[in-house]
């Protein structure tokens, strides 16, 4: 709420987290693999205290990027007051109505699962039946910080993104989640292997779209098998991540390219499926250890 006059009081913009919009210094957002991620920072040292309605939105999980941010969090009879760390981490039921005085900047990774997409991720990951997460604040866990670093690019440049690449880390960042947070249920240990026409198949589509635009949801529905089973597959199978593979057969399509065509660098990184020309050498010299220009000079 803020106070115009004496009298006159109007409602302050404010995000799906009760943060205001005219805070916020960063306010990105990207989607994949049933969790939507944001990233929310400001600067501010005092914030208005922040009030959200409770919802059937599901749960919201958030990761700190840095230390200095300070909540008093308002329950039914007291109130707590919790200092954030880097890579720090709370978990709120959104299903509970919320309010928290917020005192210093904040630099947050935010994921929002609904109840719908918990359950799909758990059966995916052979927790079926988890239904919840365990509340909790402040609580340190470098794993998933590190995982959802990851796509800070993909936040940040939503648009030049790859969307296998997305769908597939927040397919492993929700089965952390579930197996820390989602109940004692012990993941199932059976081996999963594609059939080679489902490999055929998978392989096919996902070099029908070098620059990854294809969803993980999309082959593992050609190949009529779930998503998480399909990635948990196509790994046992050829060794590698589906995004790893292409990745893979882009970078061999580029030396076969660079060895017996005329193409320029770009060109190739173009038809390679790479964004641009510093995308593919970043991508090349990473692979290979060298180059393209230099490779292409000592092949």
């Amino acid at each position: 709420m803020l106070t115009i006059g004496p009298n006159l009081q109007v409602e302050r913009a404010t995000d799906s987290f009760g943060c205001p919009f005219d805070k916020l210094y960063k306010n990105q957002t990207v989607e994949g693999a049933d969790i939507r991620f944001f990233r929310k920072g400001t600067r501010e040292t005092s914030l208005e205290q922040v009030t959200t309605p409770a919802s059937d939105r599901g749960f919201a999980i958030g990761i700190s990027m840095m230390r200095g941010h300070t909540r008093r969090i308002f329950h039914e009879h007291h109130a707590t007051t919790y200092a954030f760390a880097e890579d720090s981490i709370y978990i709120r039921n959104l299903a509970d109505p919320y309010k928290a005085d917020l005192a210093g900047p904040f630099d947050f990774l935010l994921l929002e699962i609904s109840p719908a997409s918990l359950d799909r991720i758990a059966q995916e990951s052979d927790l079926a039946g988890v239904a919840s997460l365990d509340v909790t604040t402040a609580l340190s866990d470098p794993v998933l910080a590190n995982l959802v670093k990851t796509l800070i690019p993909a936040l940040e440049q939503p648009n030049r993104a790859s969307q296998l690449f997305v769908d597939q880390l927040a397919s492993a960042i929700g089965t952390h989640i579930v197996q820390q947070y989602g109940g004692k249920a012990l993941a199932s240990k059976s081996t999963r292997k594609l059939s080679r026409s489902h490999e055929a198949l998978a392989k096919n589509i996902l070099l029908n779209s070098l620059r990854g635009d294809v969803s993980i949801l999309e082959v593992a529905q050609a190949c009529n098998l779930s998503r998480g089973y399909f990635i948990h597959a196509f790994r046992e199978t050829t060794g590698m991540t589906p995004y790893r593979w292409l990745q893979n057969e882009r970078i061999s399509r580029a030396c076969e390219l660079l060895r017996t065509s005329e193409l320029s660098l770009s060109e190739v990184g173009t038809a390679c499926g790479f964004a641009d020309q510093s995308h593919f050498t970043r991508a090349f010299a990473s692979a290979v250890g060298t180059s393209p220009g230099s490779w292409r000079r000592n092949a």
